[in-house]
């Protein structure tokens, strides 16, 4: 943020620190005029402008950080257990680690399980896809995750988590949690990186998200998902807005460090997109009577994953998919803006309707 004044026809451009650095600078000068009075008038008005449009701008960007909460009990530590380190690795006997791992065959055969321990190909994918994983950063931002969700939710038992490489068998759902054990299993070979050769085929809107940096916002969604109430029996756009809303608002409280276009499955350009036409979005789902309306075929084209959102129109192949859970994300926020004393928890039990009232979510169309 930066402040610009005048005065005889000299520009001055501070920022809040060295605002205060040309105010000592010119003082001296001001003081020897005979006309002081009538110029120091002029310069502490200057000063004084400057300095409001510095500190209401501070205490813009304070409510920002609204979800940052200072947590006294953290999570218990995590340790990843890399089940396929030991797969892969032909000096573990195979009976070994079918003793230690019961669960990890499935229903594969005896034969294609020793088989596939030697195949070069998914050897390859795991050694590529584990290097591209920085372990010590993972279990961090894992950690600080569990002891967000702690810290809302009391009752949350922190998962044993495992890695994994399903050889690209998974990659489109990388994440698998298991209620009744409690374990979480992150599959590495969905995480290798945006145009890597490996995804050849798969549309690239899904590799937009597929990066080691999309691990954490995953696991965090997926943990919403199981906290989040949904009914069936409340189908209405409106009420598909919230429930992705409240999802969303979800991963600010549990993530509050992280990049909102990273919690979108977004990369930068489209999160900007969709910053950039936050109204223009809203406008037409209201001129086209669709925030109350009951088509089923709204969640394929604004809630849904996708290359973009289906407008119907000439901007369609510019614009950001999922715009309904950017929406819907904005609703929530704004509710919480209006009514910051509410519990989370609360609000997660809240009817759609009455969030979206008391919301009074309006983006203004820029001129």
């Amino acid at each position: 943020m930066v402040c610009v004044f005048k005065v005889f026809n000299i520009t001055f451009i501070a920022t809040k620190k060295s605002f205060f650095s040309i105010s000592l600078y010119l003082y001296p000068y001001f003081c020897t005029l005979k006309f002081h009075v009538k110029i120091m008038k002029i310069f502490r008005i200057a000063v004084l402008s400057c300095f409001l449009v510095l500190s209401l701008n501070s205490c813009k960007k304070e409510k920002e950080t609204d979800w940052k909460v200072e947590i006294k009990n953290p999570a218990e530590k995590i340790e990843l257990t890399d089940i396929s380190k030991e797969f892969y690795d032909v000096n573990v006997p195979l009976e070994q680690f079918k003793a230690k791992f019961p669960w990890f065959q499935g229903t594969v055969s005896d034969e294609d399980f020793a088989k596939n321990r030697v195949n070069p190909d998914e050897v390859k994918i795991y050694k590529e896809a584990i290097s591209k994983i920085d372990h010590t950063k993972l279990k961090k931002e894992l950690e600080d995750l569990f002891t967000h969700i702690k810290y809302y939710f009391p009752n949350f038992k922190t998962p044993k988590v495992y890695l994994f490489s399903s050889s690209l068998q998974m990659v489109q759902e990388p994440l698998l949690y298991d209620d009744k054990t409690n374990f979480l299993f992150i599959d590495i070979s969905g995480f290798m990186g945006n145009n890597n050769p490996n995804y050849k085929g798969l549309e690239s809107y899904f590799q937009k998200s597929m990066n080691p940096n999309n691990i954490v916002p995953k696991v965090s969604k997926l943990f919403a998902e199981q906290i989040v109430p949904f009914s069936t029996d409340h189908q209405k756009f409106i009420d598909l807005l919230v429930y992705n809303g409240k999802m969303m608002l979800l991963q600010d409280a549990f993530l509050p460090e992280t990049p909102d276009y990273l919690k979108m499955d977004y990369d930068k350009k489209q999160y900007d997109w969709a910053v950039a036409n936050e109204a223009n979005i809203y406008n037409y789902f209201v001129e086209n009577n669709l925030i109350f309306g009951d088509d089923h075929r709204l969640v394929d084209r604004f809630i849904n994953p996708g290359p973009f959102s289906k407008f119907y129109t000439e901007i369609d192949n510019e614009s950001s998919p999922m715009v309904g859970v950017f929406t819907g994300w904005q609703i929530c926020k704004e509710y919480f803006k209006k009514n910051p004393e509410t519990k989370l928890t609360d609000f997660l039990k809240m009817d759609a309707t009455e969030i979206f009232n008391k919301a009074g979510y309006k983006p203004k169309l820029e001129e």
